[in-house]
């Protein structure tokens, strides 16, 4: 695929035919995840809808700490049926916990990707504007191995994302 390219890029820029100057930039997509504006609204939104079961989740560890420290301090004075009856709460609420906690991770996991999927579409649409704004001919992002400055327009289609709502 990136021979191809090259040998895309060469033919234009190589041929007689080709009279006026060909416009190409590189898109640096990692860094413009990193630090659109969108991102840090995205990772607010996600923490505010998260963290009343990640704080829901930590209590339930404390809980099991709380009832473990209970156990190893006065299971040698309980009755067998009440040291038996400890026991099983913790293992049930141990459980428990590991169940909601699997469920926080996939459940984290798919928000975090619908917003990502959001964010992939707001870069390639402020790509998209910077191309036919810039009168780009060729945008290239990913497998491009050195590009000058001259060339970059990552900051410019940063510059168009702070300007998206």
């Amino acid at each position: 695929m990136l021979k191809k390219l090259a040998v895309l890029v060469g033919l234009f820029v190589l041929s007689p035919m080709v009279q006026a100057e060909i416009r190409i930039g590189v898109v640096n997509i990692p860094l413009l995840m990193a630090n659109a504006p969108q991102a840090a609204e995205a990772k607010k939104r996600l923490e505010k809808e998260f963290s009343p079961k990640e704080k829901q989740l930590v209590a339930q560890q404390k809980k099991i700490k709380k009832l473990e420290e209970r156990l190893a301090r006065d299971g040698m004075t309980m009755t067998e049926t009440k040291k038996r009856d400890l026991e099983r709460d913790i293992i049930s609420i141990r459980r428990d916990a590991q169940r909601a906690q699997q469920e926080f991770k996939e459940d984290f996991s798919i928000r975090r990707n619908e917003e990502l999927g959001k964010m992939q579409n707001r870069i390639i649409e402020a790509v998209k504007a910077l191309a036919e704004e810039g009168n780009y001919d060729l945008l290239l992002t990913e497998g491009v191995i050195h590009a000058s400055s001259k060339v970059d327009v990552t900051d410019k289609v940063q510059e168009k994302l702070s300007k998206m709502p």
